[in-house]
């Protein structure tokens, strides 16, 4: 009887959360209309975002270095237009080098096409290697790239957000930027640095109604990850499968929830994953030893020829 009645109260308490949580979700933004801007949109997942805005009716504005390259993704993205108005604004900028310059053609583009109503940074890049193998420049490099490039186009429209009192500002980061592995010395605090400033941005503007969301894609089939794998080694949260799902709730910490449910999610699993994490840590560990083990017989055996 005290199982029955406990399983009940289980069942309530689930119920009246799921009744609750659209309460302080927020609403999702209508993309039929919208202003949509993608910061390394010529190729990768910028670009196959831009395309799925595009099929929903929103208007793009593409932000990438190569030109030439965002022509052509020009070209194929109009090819999903749902409606004549629609239009697809083509901007040449490399978002890391100069902030005034990125903020000149947001403004142009704003002027355009109307407020940004959603922002999404997907300029980055990477480079693996061991820590002693890397140049300095390559840290800087990355630091500029994926993190101040992401920075640069958010500080260009945020104030605009904020006087629209809506807005939604996404940060493409990494499984990477969830946790520190072998020979991503460079890559991961780029992308590590997105968590902090997505988590201390939305504490500041969620008053006005402008929401942040921090997305961890795994290893993507993508002209980026074509060229990293030449030298690899080894909601708030937006995740894919369930390697994501187990490591957004491990590092979920003092990050922000936008739904009841996703809270409770997070304290139920996190024991459990945290005991699967330690075995994952310990395989990290036991493969890296071992590798090293090799190297320094092999080391030896070629120095005793």
């Amino acid at each position: 009887m005290l199982l029955l009645l406990a399983a009940a109260c289980v069942v309530a308490f689930v119920l009246l959360l799921y009744m609750v949580s659209p309460l302080i979700s927020p609403k999702p933004l209508k993309l039929p209309g919208a202003h949509v801007v993608v910061t390394g949109g010529s190729s990768g997942i910028g670009k196959c975002v831009a395309i799925e805005c595009y099929k929903q009716g929103a208007f793009i504005t593409l932000i990438a270095r190569n030109e030439s390259k965002l022509l052509q993704t020009k070209k194929e993205i109009e090819k999903y237009s749902v409606n004549d108005k629609q239009v697809v604004l083509c901007i040449s900028v490399d978002v890391s080098k100069d902030y005034g310059h990125v903020e000149s053609v947001l403004k142009q583009a704003q002027e355009k096409l109307g407020p940004v109503d959603m922002l999404i940074n997907c300029a980055g890049t990477s480079t693996t290697g061991k820590f002693e193998d890397l140049e300095v420049s390559c840290f800087e490099r990355l630091m500029a790239v994926n993190y101040l490039g992401s920075v640069y186009a958010s500080h260009a429209v945020i104030a605009t957000m904020k006087e629209r009192r809506m807005g939604r500002i996404v940060f493409v980061s990494s499984q990477a930027g969830q946790v520190g592995l072998f020979g991503y010395t460079a890559y991961s605090p780029t992308k590590f640095a997105l968590r902090g400033l997505a988590e201390a941005l939305q504490m500041e503007v969620k008053p006005y109604n402008i929401y942040v969301t921090v997305a961890y894609p795994p290893d993507t089939d993508t002209p980026g990850f074509a060229e990293e794998i030449k030298t690899k080694q080894g909601n708030f949260n937006s995740f894919m499968g369930s390697d994501g799902y187990m490591l957004s709730v491990l590092t979920s910490g003092m990050s922000p929830v936008t739904a009841i449910t996703e809270g409770l999610q997070q304290v139920v699993c996190m024991g459990i994953f945290r005991i699967i994490g330690l075995f994952y840590l310990g395989s990290f560990d036991s493969i890296v030893r071992r590798c090293m083990i090799q190297r320094e017989k092999s080391e030896s055996t070629d120095k005793t020829k």
